[in-house]
């Protein structure tokens, strides 16, 4: 009677799946309001991040905005600009990191290459990485050093790309 009853509740539990999952799907927030007419989200990242353990952290959700944005048909162009104490977190000279944080360094490296095989720009603020001793040729692969971010932030907002500070 016990085998029978648990057939039973796996079949209920099986078909109950069938239908709810689609309406958890449904019902999923979407942000319809905001992206009315919008067809491609311009985005700066503004990454001015100190402790190695937020990075991989802030990296998750942005991996997660470009998703939403494209399950809502929005093209992302998207650019994270590294500066100030950050750019010591996004350098293969892990000289200045504690031995317990190069584990977070490590996992935002692979996350870092994740996103821009996702087509996401990245680059690095040459006056910051003067100022924290960061020799631009230990940049990670793939992120460019720029003269100033505050001149690239300046420039992106002029060619209508938004501005998200990340601190």
């Amino acid at each position: 009677m016990m085998k029978r009853l648990t057939a039973v509740s796996l079949v209920l539990v099986g078909v109950l799946s069938l239908y709810l999952g689609p309406l958890q799907a449904a019902d999923k927030p979407d942000d319809a309001n905001a992206l009315k007419g919008v067809t491609q989200g311009r985005v700066v990242f503004d990454i001015n991040i100190a402790e190695p353990k937020k990075l991989p952290l802030y990296l998750t959700v942005i991996d997660q905005t470009i998703s939403d944005l494209e399950r809502q048909g929005v093209k992302p162009e998207v650019i994270l600009a590294f500066r100030g104490k950050a750019v010591t977190l996004i350098s293969t000279d892990h000289e200045r990191i504690e031995l317990t944080e190069v584990p977070n360094i490590e996992k935002a490296a692979a996350q870092l290459a994740a996103l821009q095989k996702r087509g996401v720009r990245m680059e690095a603020c040459s006056v910051a990485t003067r100022l924290f001793g960061v020799d631009n040729g230990t940049l990670l692969p793939g992120i460019e050093p720029v003269g100033n971010t505050f001149v690239s932030l300046i420039g992106y907002q002029a060619q209508g790309y938004a501005t998200i500070p990340i601190y």
